[in-house]
């Protein structure tokens, strides 16, 4: 285990917790101030593939049979998905799909779930398990990104220099801390004491995802929540 995944535990769980970390993939359990939970995720910047993902299907599976009802804090350090040619033959994209079933599961047998991101936070590697979480929170360090800049420059064929002049008025194209709180994708960084700030996100009850309307109300997603009503038939009246 790394010295930064073991002081994050420790602040986050000062209780105790047993928790263990291999080859990037975290599993175990803590306790908090709200009653027992449920550790898994990545660390350290793992890329996720197909052995960490059915890795982490199997534990939440496991958690599921094993403690009905446990929440889940899920943590959150990588860099993305595994880009190999392996990986892309076995079909990664049906591992991850499967690995989102087994949470969509554990959260409809009343499992809650929380996220923490504590660094890289990119891609196929978070939005199967971070992202679907009913709460996503960060700490100080978290980098959470969709493409770099410079790659998305080649992709687009786009000059860099436009792009960065669009990153900063357009939170969709920033990467970051900052960019993805005024999307609504997450909550401002916690401050310490870490331990209080996830016992009361797991004490806060389960409401509807907000993410969209977050991003309307903090600019950063100016159309999301308009077009998600019209497609849930809330304004069905509109022209």
């Amino acid at each position: 285990m790394t010295p930064a995944l073991g002081a994050l535990l420790g602040a986050l769980f000062p209780a105790g917790h047993a928790v263990r970390e291999e080859d990037g993939i975290v599993r175990g359990a803590a306790r908090t101030a709200a009653g027992d939970v449920a550790v898994l995720g990545s660390a350290g910047g793992a890329e996720v593939g197909v052995e960490a993902a059915l890795a982490l299907a199997g534990e939440v599976l496991r958690v599921v049979r094993e403690h009905p009802g446990r929440p889940i804090v899920v943590l959150v350090d990588t860099r993305g998905q595994r880009m190999t040619r392996r990986d892309e033959v076995l079909g990664l994209n049906g591992y991850l799909g499967h690995l989102a079933a087994c949470v969509e599961l554990a959260r409809r047998r009343g499992h809650r779930l929380v996220a923490v991101v504590s660094g890289d936070a990119v891609s196929g590697g978070v939005l199967p398990l971070g992202f679907m979480a009913d709460a996503i929170h960060a700490v100080e360090g978290a980098h959470p990104w969709v493409m770099s800049l410079p790659a998305m420059a080649r992709v687009t064929k786009l000059p860099l220099e436009r792009l960065e002049e669009l990153s900063r008025s357009s939170a969709v194209l920033a990467p970051g801390l900052d960019g993805f709180v005024r999307l609504g994708a997450l909550e401002p960084a916690w401050e310490p004491p870490l331990s209080e700030r996830l016992a009361a996100a797991l004490s806060r009850p389960v409401g509807p995802d907000r993410r969209a309307e977050l991003g309307l109300e903090r600019g950063g997603r100016l159309l999301a929540a308009a077009v998600a009503r019209r497609v849930s038939g809330e304004d069905a009246d509109e022209p």
